[in-house]
C-alpha cells in the first residue's frame, strides 16, 4: 500500500468507521459486530443476509446505516402474492402530452435504490425470489427486453426469520451462495436491552448525520480490493475450504461426517475479500490469519450443507466451522 492515495483513503475509511458506529449507535444499541459486518459487506461491493428472530431491529439498523451513509433507501416487505415486478417495477403506456402519441414508459420499482433492504425474503415464492437475486447479481433489470441498470453503489441486505416455516420458501443453496454474508443476529445483553428500553419509549428524536457519500464508497470499494496478501494468506484461506468438502482427498474426516456439502470456490475468493475489509476496519493495511478467521463463520454457515448425522447429534455448523478453523491452522503451524 505505498501509494499515497490508497494511505489516504484507508485512513478515511478507519475514521469513517469509528464515526459509523457512533452515528448508529445514537439509535442502535450494541451489534457492533453486525454492523461491522454490514460495513464490510458494501466495502466488498457485496450483499448481505441477516438471520435473527422478529424484534431484534434488523430493519432499524438497516435503515439507520443508509443515513449515515447518505444513500437512498427502500424496504421490500416479501409476501406470498408478491409478484416480480413489484420489484423491479413494469411499463405502462402513457400519452405524450407534445405529441399526442401513446407510448410506454418504464416505471422503477424499489430495487432501484442504493440500499434494498428484503425483509424476510423467504416469504415470497421462488419467482420473486429470483427476480431479486438476478438483479443482485447481475446489478440490472430486464423488463420488456430492454436492460435498466442499479443505482451505484448497490447493496442488497435481505432478512430471514428462523422460526417461522410454515407458509415459507427458503432460498436454495445455490442462491445463498450469492450473499458474502449470513449474518446470525443475536439478542442483546441485560444491559443493552435495558438501555433500548428506556431509549424507544421516550419522547426524544434522534437525529442520524451522515458521515459517508455514495463516491467515497465507490473509491473505498477500489481500494479494499488493492489490500496486499500474502502467499500464506492465500493458502490458509484455499485449507479452510478445501478442508469442508466431502468425499475428496482434502477432506477433514468430521466433514465425511457431519456435512453433505462444503463451500466452494466462490468461499475461498471471498474469504480473501472479507479479510481486506476487516483488516482495515482494525486499523491495519495487510491480511493476517486473525482476519480470515475473523469472517470465515458469516462466509460459510450458508454454504456447508449439515447432514442428518450432524443433526442427531446436535452439531451446529457454526461448530464445524470452528473445528475447520483448527483443523487448517493446525496444518499451517505444523
Amino acid at each position: 500500500m505505498a501509494d499515497v492515495n490508497d494511505t489516504q483513503m484507508l485512513e478515511k475509511l478507519r475514521e469513517a468507521h469509528q464515526r459509523l458506529r457512533k452515528e448508529v449507535g445514537k439509535i442502535i444499541i450494541g451489534q457492533e459486530q453486525v454492523l461491522d459486518q454490514l460495513l464490510m459487506a458494501i466495502f466488498c461491493r457485496s450483499h448481505a443476509l441477516l438471520m435473527g428472530v422478529p424484534g431484534l431491529a434488523k430493519t432499524l439498523m438497516v435503515s439507520t446505516l443508509a443515513q449515515s451513509l447518505d444513500m437512498s433507501f427502500k424496504r421490500i416487505q416479501f409476501t406470498p402474492d408478491l409478484m416480480p415486478s413489484d420489484i423491479t417495477g413494469t411499463e405502462v403506456i402513457q400519452d405524450d402530452p407534445v405529441t399526442k402519441q401513446r407510448a410506454f414508459k418504464f416505471l422503477p420499482g424499489p430495487i432501484f435504490a442504493n440500499i434494498v433492504l428484503a425483509d424476510e425474503i423467504n416469504r415470497t415464492p421462488p419467482k420473486t425470489q429470483a427476480a431479486l437475486l438476478e438483479s443482485m447479481q447481475e446489478r440490472k433489470a430486464s423488463i420488456g427486453g430492454i436492460d435498466h441498470p442499479m443505482k451505484d453503489p448497490f447493496f442488497v441486505l435481505a432478512t430471514q426469520n428462523p422460526i417461522e416455516q410454515e407458509g415459507t420458501y427458503p432460498l436454495p443453496e445455490a442462491q445463498l451462495d450469492r450473499f458474502l454474508f449470513l449474518i446470525k443476529v443475536d439478542y442483546p445483553s441485560a444491559d443493552e436491552e435495558e438501555q433500548i428500553m428506556r431509549i424507544q419509549t421516550s419522547d426524544t428524536k434522534t437525529v442520524v448525520s451522515p458521515v459517508l457519500h455514495g463516491d467515497d464508497i465507490l473509491l473505498l470499494q477500489k481500494v479494499v480490493r488493492r489490500v496486499p496478501v500474502s502467499d500464506l494468506m492465500f493458502q490458509f484461506a484455499k485449507r479452510i475450504t478445501r478442508l469442508s468438502r466431502p468425499g475428496t482427498p482434502e477432506a477433514a474426516d468430521f466433514v465425511n461426517k457431519w456435512l453433505t456439502w462444503g463451500a466452494g470456490p466462490r468461499a475461498s475468493m471471498n474469504l480473501i475479500l472479507a479479510a481486506k475489509a476487516h483488516c482495515i476496519l482494525r486499523g491495519s493495511n495487510h491480511v493476517s490469519g486473525d482476519d480470515i478467521v475473523a469472517v470465515a463463520a458469516p462466509i460459510l454457515r450458508h454454504r456447508l450443507i449439515m447432514n442428518f448425522t450432524a443433526q442427531s447429534e446436535g452439531i451446529t455448523v457454526d461448530d464445524v466451522i470452528k473445528k475447520l478453523l483448527k483443523t487448517a491452522a493446525k496444518d499451517f503451524a505444523g
